[in-house]
C-alpha cells in the first residue's frame, strides 16, 4: 500500500492546459493553492489543504485532473474543518483518483464576455462545447454576484412607457403580451410543447425584430439544443444568439449553474444599452439540480422534499433579472416543467410569484390537437390592461375570455343535448368561441417537417381584426373547422 500511496501522491505535479498541453511557467497563476483528494462520492468530491492559506472560499474554483489529463472544474460549497472542503464537481468525476493533487484558482467560476460570444455554444463554466475552438473574448466575467438593490430615484415620478412586443402569435399578443422588461412563464407538463413555443418566439422575434437573444438550456434534452442550434445557422440567426447548456447528462452542479451563466450573458447585452430577450429552458431543471446538491451535501429537505433554502435560490436567479435605469431592458420568457401536471407544486409556486405572466399549456389541448395548447382560463397576464395595450385590444381581449368562459359552461351540456337544443344567444356564444378557439391554433415555422404545414406570422393588426370579425358574427355561417390551423383570417 505504500508504493501505491507513494506513486499516487505524485500524479499531477504540474497541471496542465485547459486544452490539455503543458502549462509553460510563465504562463502559470501567480497564486495557486495545493491540495489532495480525500473522498470521490459522485459528484461530491472532499479535498485536504495542508496550509491555511491554500483553503478556498465558498464558491471558489478547484481544478483537479484525471489521470487521462483531463480537466475537472470543482466549486467549493461547504466548510467541514479547517483543513477539508467539500466541493461539487461541475464535470464528470471518472477516473479522478483518490490522493490526486488538485488547485484552488483562488476565484469563482469565470465567463468569456463579448460580441465574440454570439454564435456560440457554451456550458456552465464558459468553456466552448460547439466544436469552434475557444471563444477568444478580451474579458471574463464571474458567474455568481451579489446583486445590488436598484433604490429609489426620488427625482423620477412615473415609470417609462412601457413598450410590447410583437411575437406573431395569436395567443400571446391577444391574450398574454410581451413587454420589454417583463417576465414571462410557459407552464406545462411533459410533452405539452413548452419547447416548441419558446423556439418559435425565438425564431419571431430575431426575424422580426433582429435583436439579441441568449438561450439558455437547463437540463434539458440534448437532441433539442442540437436542433436549435442547427436550425438557427440554417436560418442565418445564428450570429444574433449566444447560448448556453447544461444538459440533462450533466452533473447537477451543472444544471444549476449554467442558470447564472445565462444570466451573466445577457448582463453584459444589457450594459451595452440593448434589449435583449433571455430564454431559460427549463427553469424547473434549475431547482432540480439545486435539489440534487442539497441531497448530496446532506442537507435535511424540508417537508415537500425539496431543498429547504429553495425560496432563496430562486430569489437569487429571478432578481437578477431585471431592466436597470440607464441600460437595457432583459425580458425574460421562461419554461416551467409541471411535475405530475401539479400546479401546486412548491418549485412552481415559489416561479409563478416572480413571473408577470403565466401562459398555462393543457394536456387535455394537446390530446384534441389544439397548439399551441395554450388554457386561456387558466393563464393569466398582468401585461393586458389598457394604458399598456390600449382600449381596443383590451376590451377585444375580455370578449375572448368571457364567450371562452360560455363555452366551457356550455360544453357539457352540448355534449348530452347537442347544440341545436340551446337557445338562439347560447348557440351563437358556443359557436363563435369554437371560432375564436380554432383560430388560436396556428402553424408553427419550427414544426413545419412535423406538420407539413408553413409556418404563419400573424401581425397583431391582422389578429385582431380576425378575432373582432369573429365576435362581430362576421363569420356565423362558415364552419369553425375552417378556422383550425390556419394564419390570417379568411375573408368572410
Amino acid at each position: 500500500m505504500e508504493d501505491q500511496n507513494s506513486g499516487l501522491k505524485n500524479q499531477n505535479p504540474e497541471p496542465p492546459s485547459p486544452s490539455g498541453a503543458p502549462v509553460d511557467a510563465a504562463q502559470k497563476k501567480p497564486r495557486r493553492g495545493k491540495g489532495r483528494i480525500i473522498s470521490v462520492q459522485g459528484p461530491v468530491v472532499d479535498i485536504c489543504f495542508e496550509n491555511f492559506e491554500d483553503i478556498p472560499s465558498l464558491y471558489d474554483v478547484v481544478e483537479a485532473f484525471t489521470f487521462d489529463k483531463r480537466r475537472v472544474i470543482m466549486q467549493t460549497a461547504e466548510h467541514l474543518s479547517k483543513k477539508i472542503v467539500r466541493t461539487v464537481s461541475l464535470m464528470d468525476t471518472l477516473n479522478l483518483q483518490l490522493n490526486s493533487v488538485c488547485y484552488n484558482t483562488f476565484q469563482p467560476i469565470t465567463i468569456p464576455i463579448g460580441d465574440e460570444c454570439f454564435g456560440r455554444v457554451m456550458d456552465a463554466v464558459g468553456e466552448p462545447i460547439d466544436q469552434k475552438g475557444p471563444i477568444n473574448a478580451p474579458i471574463r466575467k464571474p458567474i455568481r454576484v451579489l446583486t445590488q438593490p436598484l433604490g429609489f430615484d426620488l427625482k423620477q415620478k412615473k415609470a417609462a412607457k412601457l413598450e410590447v412586443l410583437e411575437t406573431g402569435l395569436k395567443y400571446f399578443d391577444l391574450l398574454y403580451p410581451l413587454v420589454k422588461g417583463s417576465k414571462t412563464g410557459i407552464i406545462g407538463g411533459a410533452g405539452c410543447g413548452k419547447t416548441v413555443v419558446v423556439l418559435e418566439l425565438i425564431n419571431n422575434i430575431v426575424k422580426q425584430h433582429g435583436g439579441s437573444c441568449v438561450f439558455t438550456g437547463i437540463g434539458e434534452r440534448i437532441r433539442e439544443g442540437n436542433e436549435l442550434f442547427h436550425e438557427l445557422t440554417e436560418s442565418k440567426l445564428i450570429g444574433n444568439v449566444m447560448l448556453a447548456y447544461g444538459q440533462m447528462d450533466q452533473p447537477p452542479g451543472a444544471r444549476a449553474e449554467v442558470v447564472n451563466t445565462g444570466i451573466t450573458l445577457a448582463e453584459y447585452l444589457q450594459s451595452k444599452n440593448k434589449d435583449i430577450l433571455l430564454f431559460m429552458d427549463n427553469i424547473f431543471r434549475f431547482i432540480q439540480g439545486g435539489q440534487e446538491v442539497s441531497t448530496l451535501l446532506g442537507r435535511v429537505p424540508a417537508e415537500t422534499g425539496y431543498q429547504p433554502t429553495l425560496a432563496s435560490e430562486v430569489s437569487s436567479v429571478q432578481e437578477r433579472i431585471r431592466s436597470v435605469p440607464g441600460g437595457g431592458s432583459v425580458t425574460a420568457l421562461q419554461a416551467v416543467y409541471v411535475p405530475a401536471d401539479d400546479m401546486t407544486d412548491p418549485a412552481v409556486v415559489a416561479i409563478f410569484s416572480y413571473l408577470d405572466g403565466s401562459v398555462v399549456l393543457s394536456r387535455e389541448l394537446v390530446q384534441r390537437g389544439m397548439y399551441p395548447a395554450i388554457d386561456p382560463l387558466q393563464s393569466s397576464c398582468a401585461n393586458l390592461d389598457p394604458n399598456v395595450v390600449g382600449r381596443r385590444h383590451y376590451e377585444i381581449s375580455q370578449k375572448v375570455i368571457e364567450h371562452i368562459n360560455k363555452y366551457n359552461s356550455l360544453k357539457r351540456i352540448v355534449a348530452v343535448i347537442g347544440v341545436e337544443e340551446l337557445n338562439k344567444d347560447d348557440r351563437l356564444a358556443y359557436g363563435r368561441a369554437q371560432r375564436i378557439l380554432n383560430f388560436m391554433t396556428q402553424p408553427f415555422f419550427v414544426s413545419e417537417v412535423f406538420t407539413g404545414k408553413k409556418g404563419q406570422y400573424v401581425t397583431l393588426e391582422e389578429n385582431l381584426d380576425g378575432v373582432q370579425r369573429i365576435l362581430q358574427g362576421d363569420y356565423d355561417k362558415t364552419k369553425p373547422a375552417d378556422f383550425y390551423m390556419i394564419g390570417k383570417a379568411p375573408k368572410p
